[in-house]
């Protein structure tokens, strides 16, 4: 099954599609050039054969290899537990934010088991590793800003302290996005005396006013409160 997958994803390759892609994922150095919607497809052709034997098996030779099981395990439909559990395993696997960000917007599960996931993604909101904290504040960002959650999720995002750049910019994604889809709660919290570091803050901001989503005077005040 493996030599027939590496097979297909390397008839996959687009040599020029290669440099791009390397050049905005610049920690890594493995990538072979395969399209996403290509490595969608192919994940979608092995949930549906026998995908258990592929993720036990699997290869992490190269990008596309690792980033082919996060969607692999994002497309099965299983038992949560069972998901959850090839969800753990495969963290420690990554290892840039393509494949973290990817993995999360393909865990389609989380929709119909809120609160499971929630509790799950909890000791990966207290990691000091770069990769599971990004993972959980992607997860936040995705399934997690609405009105049930969103006290639980800014007081999560508080208490983040880690210098990795890849962390800092999801909380700031993250934040921006409680901003753009519930407003009020999200500025009361920019406004008080959060735990925020000034770039992490200030990022946030920045990405507020950069959204289309956010009104002219809304962006003025926002920009008012940039940390100097």
């Amino acid at each position: 099954m493996q030599n027939t997958i590496r097979k297909q994803i390397h008839e996959c390759i687009d040599t020029d599609y290669q440099k791009f892609a390397s050049a905005l994922i610049p920690n890594i150095d493995n990538v072979l050039g395969v399209r996403m919607p290509e490595l969608r497809k192919l994940a979608k052709r092995i949930v549906k054969d026998d995908w258990r034997t592929y993720l036990e098996t699997a290869e992490d030779e190269y990008f596309e290899e690792v980033m082919l099981q996060g969607l692999v395990i994002g497309y099965v439909n299983a038992d949560i537990e069972e998901v959850l559990s090839y969800v753990a395993a495969f963290i420690p696997k990554i290892d840039n934010w393509s494949v973290c960000d990817s993995f999360c917007t393909t865990l389609k599960v989380t929709k119909n088991h809120k609160e499971r996931v929630w509790t799950f993604l909890q000791s990966y909101l207290t990691s000091d590793k770069d990769y599971e904290l990004r993972f959980g504040v992607v997860m936040l960002l995705n399934n997690y800003i609405e009105p049930l959650y969103i006290g639980k999720v800014l007081a999560l995002l508080d208490h983040i302290e880690h210098d990795g750049y890849y962390v800092k910019m999801a909380v700031a994604w993250a934040l921006s996005m409680c901003y753009v889809k519930l407003p009020e709660p999200t500025m009361e919290y920019l406004g008080s005396n959060n735990s925020l570091d000034k770039f992490t803050y200030n990022k946030a901001l920045q990405k507020i006013i950069e959204s289309y989503r956010v009104d002219k005077e809304s962006k003025s005040i926002i920009r008012s409160m940039k940390r100097r």
